[in-house]
Formats: structure tokens, C-alpha cells, sequence
């Protein structure tokens, strides 16, 4: 364990809104051990920024972390060159080319198709009737997996995602875990010798056609599963609550002063979707007066890091038109997310203006309770219009 000063939380407060016990922990206590967590959190931004990329300190590899353990070793869990490796064999699915020639008109035709089912019935849940299921079609046609449904899609991340986090071994969401891995499993199954036969880009077929082994496919697909689902419903139905809250700055994307990108920015800012990343020490090594023995566990808190005061004025207020470019909202070293260009495109691009140009005057029905540490966003999200 680090000789960190120890910062103690209520882990349900901290689970329903992280963010004031960070903002004391960057004023009082910026690297903490917290006990419920059995981490050293890092919360401030320049020291995010700087450690995440010493690998040799700081790794990804976790042989016995849960995500390993129960999905399989993915490129998200290796450094160095075997990291690297993987990341430029699926390049070809996620290059900034590929999500304007391939996925955009894909992301386009299922939102379309979503909003005309959806856009009769004036009322709806923006997280579970329609941001939902504009990440899981899309995440289907960049996975592969054009034989898993959207709901199944959002079942099985939402199991990996419990069981990744289920530090208290409940043998339940263990189980859970393991029902929805074997679910992916079996649809990569179906999936692999048609994708022989026809290959694509996505990502089970580009890493087919780059012939890596087998299961570093599998934990790859589940990977993006894991994060690339929840992280854009998040963001879609967050940014849509964050404007409908703040009608003078929605008022400014829809005028043109300012773009739907800039909106989902500043949203990924403030709140944060991915709020955290997991490192196992690797070598004994001291910051800031502080020691961090072998295998200690470090959380690098991104949330916690797009709130410092020392790059944001006034970091608890959303503002659109803010200059976000000392966010570290997908990440800030070598494992920074691969997928945030096809995010971008999806939330930015499709959904955000095709909603708000499809759903006129679109206005919240109901109370927006959120939730989350690691991954966060509004739980549901009544609306009508």
C-alpha cells in the first residue's frame, strides 16, 4: 500500500456524485489511499497527465485484475509494443477515414430508423428508448456483431461493466459476467465465418484479416463492447439533459454560434462518461513525497482531472462555449481511447442534431437521476416533445 495520506468516502455518496469529495480531495489531498476503494487515487490534472504515460511506473498489464481475469487479456490491459501492436492492427476499423467513408452513413441510417419509430409516440425515456439503442446499432456494425440485437448489446456491457467493478466478489454479478461473455462468444461464433467469407471493416474482420490469435480477438470485441456502449449513451442522453438544462446555450448550438462537437466536448468535460482508469504498480517509485510499493493499486481519475480549477475556471459550470483543450476526457497517455473518433461522429455528428431536429421541442418530463464512479451518466431520462 502507498504511504499516500489516507481519504476516507461513503462509497454510495460517492457512487451518486463523485465530484465533491474529488474537488476536496485535489485541494486537501491531490494523491490519496482510499480505503473502500483499496486504490491510491490520483486527482489532479497535471499529475494525471504526466503519470499515465510513465508505463514502466504506472502499467496496464493486470494478470490478476478483474478484467482480465474475466474477459480476457485486451489490448487495454498490455503497454509498450505488444499495446501498440494491436492498436495499429485495428486501426483500419477506427481511423478517422474509415468512421467518415464506412460508419457515418451507417450511424445515420439507424439513428433515422430509430427516430421514425420513436418520434410518433411524443414521449420516451431518452436513455433506455433512444440513446440506447443508438449506441448498441452502432457499435453492432463496428464490432461485427450485425447478429447481436441492440438490447443485447446493451445487456452484456452493462454485465461486464458490473462485473469488472465487483471488487466485493459477489458471486452473482460474477455469474452475470460470465452469462454475458459467453453470450459475445457465441455470437462471434456465427459471426466468423461470414465474416471470412465477406471481410469488412469491422472489428472482428479487420482482426481476423490482420490474423491475430484468437483470444486477443475475443478480449478485444469484448473490450469495445464494455466501454463503447455505455460511453455513448451516456454521452448522447447527458449532452441532450446538459442543453435542455442550460436553454441559453442550447439556444447558441441550435443558432450556430457554437457546434453540437463543442456541446459534447464540454459535456465529456464536465461530467466525464469514462471518470477513471486502473493502474497496477509495476516498480517501487516516489511523487510528490510519496511512495508507491509493488502491485499497490492507483486509480487515475479523469473526472476528477476535467474539474481542476489550476486549467478550468469555474470547473463545475457547463459551458459550451469553454476551451476544452486541456480535457482528459479519452485519456491522456498511450491508452488513449481508440474509439473516439467514431464517439465523436456518432454523438457529434448524427445524434445530438438529428434528435434535436427530429424531436421538435424536445423538453424533460420527469426528475434525471445519475449515477456512477467509473462510468457515468443519467440512469433514466424522461422526455417528451
Amino acid at each position: 500500500m502507498s504511504d499516500a495520506p489516507v481519504f476516507e468516502i461513503d462509497p454510495k455518496a460517492f457512487w451518486r456524485d463523485p465530484y465533491p469529495a474529488l474537488k476536496q480531495m485535489r485541494a486537501q489531498a491531490p494523491i490519496a489511499y482510499v480505503p473502500q476503494l483499496n486504490a491510491t487515487l490520483f486527482t489532479r490534472r497535471d499529475d494525471i497527465f504526466e503519470n499515465e504515460k510513465k508505463i514502466d511506473v504506472f502499467s496496464s498489464d493486470q494478470p490478476d485484475g478483474l478484467m482480465t481475469v474475466l474477459m480476457g487479456q485486451n489490448m487495454m490491459r498490455k503497454d509498450g509494443d505488444a499495446h501498440m501492436a494491436e492498436r495499429r492492427a485495428i486501426f483500419p476499423t477506427i481511423s478517422p477515414k474509415t468512421v467518415k467513408n464506412v460508419w457515418l452513413a451507417q450511424f445515420q441510417a439507424a439513428t433515422q430508423q430509430i427516430l421514425d419509430e420513436v418520434a410518433p409516440l411524443s414521449r420516451a425515456d431518452m436513455v433506455g428508448d433512444i440513446a440506447m439503442r443508438i449506441s448498441g446499432e452502432a457499435l453492432k456494425s463496428i464490432t461485427g456483431l450485425t447478429n447481436m440485437s441492440w438490447a443485447e448489446m446493451d445487456r452484456v456491457s452493462q454485465g461486464m461493466i458490473d462485473g469488472c467493478s465487483n471488487y466485493a466478489g459477489d458471486p452473482e454479478v460474477e455469474a452475470q459476467c460470465h452469462d454475458c461473455t459467453g453470450s459475445i462468444d457465441r455470437h462471434i461464433d456465427e459471426m466468423t465465418p461470414l465474416l471470412k467469407a465477406t471481410p469488412n471493416h469491422s472489428l472482428l474482420s479487420v482482426q481476423m484479416q490482420a490474423e491475430m490469435p484468437e483470444a486477443a480477438i475475443r478480449a478485444n470485441i469484448k473490450l469495445a463492447i464494455s466501454g463503447g456502449q455505455n460511453e455513448p449513451r451516456d454521452a448522447i442522453a447527458g449532452v441532450i439533459w446538459a442543453l435542455l438544462t442550460h436553454p441559453e446555450q442550447l439556444r447558441g448550438v441550435l443558432d450556430g454560434k457554437v457546434t453540437w462537437l463543442q456541446a459534447f466536448e464540454e459535456y465529456t468535460r464536465w461530467m466525464s462518461p469514462i471518470g477513471m482508469s486502473p493502474r497496477r504498480v509495476a516498480k517501487t517509485y516516489a511523487t510528490h513525497g510519496i511512495t508507491f510499493d509493488r502491485e499497490d493499486r492507483v486509480f487515475f481519475m479523469f473526472g476528477s482531472g476535467n474539474r481542476d480549477a489550476a486549467h478550468f475556471k469555474h470547473p463545475d459550470v457547463f459551458d459550451v462555449t469553454r476551451d476544452v483543450g486541456p480535457s482528459i476526457a479519452f485519456g491522456a497517455g498511450p491508452h488513449f481511447c481508440a474509439g473516439a473518433w467514431a464517439a465523436r461522429s456518432l454523438i457529434a455528428d448524427v445524434a445530438l442534431p438529428m434528435i434535436f431536429e427530429r424531436l421538435p421541442d424536445l423538453r424533460l418530463a420527469g426528475d434525471v437521476p445519475f449515477g456512477g464512479r467509473a462510468f457515468r451518466g443519467p440512469l433514466s431520462m424522461p422526455v417528451a416533445w
